[in-house]
């Protein structure tokens, strides 16, 4: 049976050090990518889009291990999230969406594990999907800490974000699905 997962693809899943090095590697380029923000009026981190990434190319266990270890890194202190922030955003009104990111990271990880990964349009659906289930742990954390109201949650903290979540879905598709291609072009 061919491969689903594209990292285990290109670059196998065997041995513990090749599963560390994915882990490491993914960490801290979701660790950099957190630190850029793009659009206006409303700047939007391009966390999801690296972690869709991770996701479909590593599969879900991997994708799971990277963002827990991402977490780590952030309740060790280190500025890894967005804008510099470290262990007090763990607690913070966003806290919600960086732990949602894990199961974020599993789905689209469980959707490459199905081989869903190598079809474009496909891998688009899921994505969009995936990154919209992100919003209930990401909008219950700040309704039940904050007492925020579901019409101040859906204005300032959904609608703003729900198309640039869609491009990161797309762009992620693409990434994954012109890597497969890249892929079957050297066989």
């Amino acid at each position: 049976m061919a491969e689903t997962v594209l990292s285990k693809a290109v670059i196998g899943h065997d041995g513990v050090l090749r599963k560390l090095g994915l882990v490491l590697t993914g960490s801290i380029l979701l660790s950099l990518v957190a630190q850029l923000s793009v659009g206006w009026p409303v700047p939007m981190s391009l966390q999801g889009l690296a972690i869709l990434v991770i996701g479909f190319t590593y599969g879900s266990r991997l994708a799971a291990a990277t963002l827990v270890t991402y977490l780590a890194y952030g309740a060790m202190g280190f500025p890894v999230f967005s804008n510099g922030q470290s262990l007090s955003a763990l607690v913070g009104p966003t806290a919600g969406f960086l732990y949602g990111y894990v199961v974020m990271a599993w789905m689209a990880g469980l959707a490459a594990d199905r081989g869903l990964t190598r079809n474009l349009l496909v891998t688009i659906l899921v994505g969009i999907v995936v990154s919209a289930l992100l919003y209930i742990p990401g909008l219950a954390w700040p309704a039940a800490a904050l007492g925020k109201s579901w019409a101040a949650l859906w204005s300032g903290w959904l609608a703003p974000f729900l198309i640039g979540d869609a491009i990161k879905a797309v762009l992620a598709a693409m990434i994954v699905w012109g890597g497969w291609k890249a892929l079957q072009s050297r066989s």
